[in-house]
């Protein structure tokens, strides 16, 4: 593992409108491991998925704690995260 790297922590929505979060060090091939079903679990019966948030992070350490601290808020405070995410112009 890649620990002195840039890493992300993001977010992805299923479609289920369920909000799944974990980290990478590049989230755009994470996106696609995702949507090819080679991705998480849970992410799999949900598919497809699109990225709703990600912010980078000095470190693995970093991004596992911020994915931690974000993994034990509550949906709505999640949604007012990812609400701030800038979005593409054709989106």
């Amino acid at each position: 593992m890649a620990k002195d790297k840039e890493w992300y922590f993001y977010i992805v929505r299923c479609k289920d409108n369920s909000l799944y979060s974990g980290i990478a060090i590049d989230v755009d091939d994470r996106l696609r491991e995702h949507n090819r079903g080679t991705g998480a679990k849970y992410i799999r019966g949900r598919m497809p998925v699109t990225l709703v948030y990600s912010e980078k992070l000095n470190n693995v350490s970093e991004a596992r704690k911020r994915e931690a601290q974000v993994k034990r808020w509550p949906k709505t405070k999640k949604e007012q995260l990812v609400l701030g995410f800038p979005r593409l112009s054709s989106e």
